[in-house]
């Protein structure tokens, strides 16, 4: 409101009456509740087709990524010292729709710093050759960033096809289900780097065997199956012995059964996700590309989007879509006009 206010030639070319006075905040916050969603996203789409039909956007490597989008409330303030502003009990009362969510606060690799924020997530898929957005998704902050992948994936493809898409995410969509969905449904690559949570380093010697706590090899004992996974079982090479001892007295060594000592697990890399080398060229100039969302996701925040001033669901996820709306309406602006200068695809994919 204020900026338009201050700048009243763009008050006039948004259809205000500049000799009356502009809407007050109300007003706008009344519209932004009144507002259907799904309008705006049929908007978006359109823009998204248009630019295509112009060469501009492509789906031959699109990324996803989200952004975390902080509740307009005093628990977000960081000069607030409130207690346990940051605790599921303690949901802020100005946003009912917001949720606890958390975001990193550094990008080294060797650190794990995180921050807690009250809001909600701006997911975005982009086009990872113009930088532009192709479909976006507002959740509240505490839903995973791949549990709406697929959602995202079926909707960007309603309005462009992304068949045989390589597909460019960062390790926190490190999934089996979207491996197989970008592999099945859309006959795509994925490129997303392996996240090692959960996974222990097993010394192993050159014949794949691992090495027990006393540095001797384990033997094979069959396979297992869970969770859609098939693991190779690896056990004591003393357990059935009559005679031997374990040298490191194992404390499974004696528990009285038949079948005693340690046992390992490693993961038999039978599905698409573990039959990625993450090492070639090709992978790390192609997963390259994924800074474009990087880029795209600190336009989105230049804009203010970063920090609401609505106090509602459905108001944030309307500015959220409209912010997106404004950068691809002034991409067709540029390209309709003759001053737009763009990458070409055909270049970055022979780099790539």
């Amino acid at each position: 409101m204020d900026y338009l206010d201050n700048n009243r030639l763009i008050a006039h070319y948004c259809g205000f009456n500049i000799m009356k006075p502009l809407p007050s905040y109300w007003t706008y916050d009344r519209c932004l509740r009144q507002l259907n969603n799904g309008a705006l996203k049929s908007i978006m789409a359109n823009l998204v087709r248009k630019l295509y039909e112009l060469g501009v956007v492509d789906a031959s490597f699109v990324g996803l990524d989200s952004t975390s989008v902080m509740a307009n409330t005093k628990q977000n303030n960081p000069k607030s010292f409130a207690k346990n502003k940051f605790s599921k009990e303690n949901h802020p009362k100005s946003d009912p729709d917001c949720a606890l969510g958390v975001h990193s606060a550094s990008n080294q690799h060797n650190e794990r710093r995180y921050e807690f924020y009250w809001g909600y997530k701006s997911h975005v898929l982009v086009d990872c050759i113009s930088g532009l957005p192709l479909y976006e998704l507002t959740t509240p902050g505490n839903v995973a960033d791949p549990a709406v992948a697929a959602e995202i994936l079926a909707a960007a493809d309603q309005t462009i096809s992304l068949k045989e898409c390589a597909f460019l995410a960062d390790k926190g969509y490190d999934v089996k289900s979207i491996y197989n969905t970008v592999k099945t449904v859309y006959e795509g690559e994925a490129f997303i780097p392996l996240n090692p949570r959960g996974t222990k380093d097993l010394k192993a010697l050159p014949a794949g065997n691992p090495v027990c706590e006393a540095g001797f090899a384990m033997h094979k004992d069959g396979k297992t199956t869970d969770n859609g996974r098939t693991r190779q079982k690896y056990c004591c090479p003393f357990r059935q012995s009559k005679t031997g001892v374990c040298p490191c007295n194992h404390k499974t060594w004696n528990n009285g059964k038949k079948n005693r000592g340690c046992t390992k697990y490693k993961t038999v890399p039978d599905d698409y996700r573990l039959s990625i080398d993450r090492s070639c060229l090709c992978f790390k100039r192609t997963y390259a590309l994924r800074t474009e969302c990087e880029r795209y996701n600190s336009r989105f925040k230049s804009t203010g989007q970063e920090r609401l001033w609505v106090r509602n669901g459905t108001s944030a996820a309307n500015l959220n879509t409209l912010a997106h709306i404004s950068a691809l309406t002034v991409a067709l602006a540029a390209v309709l006009h003759g001053s737009h200068s763009y990458r070409s695809a055909k270049q970055l994919r022979r780099s790539a």
